[in-house]
């Protein structure tokens, strides 16, 4: 039975072409990617540990193995991360699944004070389980009849994948859908990721659950939507962690040309709401 360490080194292995490497291409292969021997020689470990890894039968790798497979798998700054939340949660620091407390929905004052200096910017606050706990008038208005606000606790992550006007006001419904499920592993914590993700399971359906697996982090593009009132916005997307906190983040939007500028201008001009800690 494999791991979520193996899986991802397996995965990311397979998703190295060896001319990448400055390796040659020798012969046919069985499985695209780069072979197992190549690695482990960039890593400088034996080609049997590293299948021990892959195929779960190791699950304690040492710090400087975990390092000297992010330095031979070229990962960046992101990956590095996930990897050494892959093999944490891997080495049995957390061997069941239980029910846990929700994460705390509370925002710190100064976080909203922040948000306040924001306005009328288009910002919110969020968790790695998609929970919406506060924003700015801004992101209501974006929001504004896509359906993500009518809910007493929004989340992100249920709406998308659950809620069918989501399809729509996404432009890339499928990036969106990719960057949720993966955010799942860097929740608040393992039990309450596990427990969000077995509760909209049921819900969601193949399009949820064929993501959960997937240990390579989605490429960062700006975001598409399509607002109700028939603007197309493009946003660059900025997000700030925030510490001492369950695993939330304040997640800033910026215009990615002329016309998001002019169509949020419009859109200001209508009736918007005020900031407010939602929860």
């Amino acid at each position: 039975m494999g791991t979520p360490l193996g899986d991802f080194v397996r995965a990311k292995r397979d998703s190295i072409q060896p001319e990448s490497f400055g390796l040659p291409v020798r012969g046919r292969r069985r499985s695209p990617g780069l072979r197992r021997s190549d690695l482990a020689t960039r890593a400088g470990i034996s080609v049997e540990y590293l299948t021990r890894i892959e195929q779960g039968r190791d699950r304690n790798p040492s710090p400087a193995v975990v390092n000297a497979l992010a330095d031979a798998l070229s990962l960046d700054a992101a990956e590095r991360e996930h990897l050494r939340y892959l093999a944490k949660i891997t080495g049995g620091a957390c061997p069941g699944v239980r029910r846990a407390a929700p994460p705390s929905r509370h925002v710190r004052p100064t976080v909203l004070a922040t948000l306040r200096l924001l306005e009328p910017a288009v910002a919110f606050v969020t968790n790695r389980l998609g929970d919406v706990l506060a924003h700015t008038s801004g992101f209501e208005l974006m929001m504004r009849g896509s359906g993500l606000l009518e809910t007493q606790e929004p989340n992100l992550t249920r709406y998308v994948f659950t809620d069918p006007r989501a399809r729509t006001f996404f432009a890339d419904w499928d990036q969106v859908a990719d960057e949720q499920a993966f955010d799942l592993w860097l929740g608040p914590s393992v039990e309450s990721s596990e427990w969000f993700k077995s509760q909209l399971a049921p819900l969601a359906g193949q399009e949820f659950t064929r993501r959960l697996d997937r240990h390579l982090p989605p490429p960062q593009v700006p975001l598409r939507l399509n607002h109700p009132m028939g603007y197309e916005l493009r946003w660059q997307r900025e997000r700030l962690e925030l510490p001492r906190t369950d695993a939330q983040e304040l997640v800033v939007l910026l215009p990615a040309d002329e016309a998001t500028e002019q169509a949020m201008e419009r859109l200001r001009r209508r009736p918007g709401g005020a900031l407010r800690a939602i929860g």
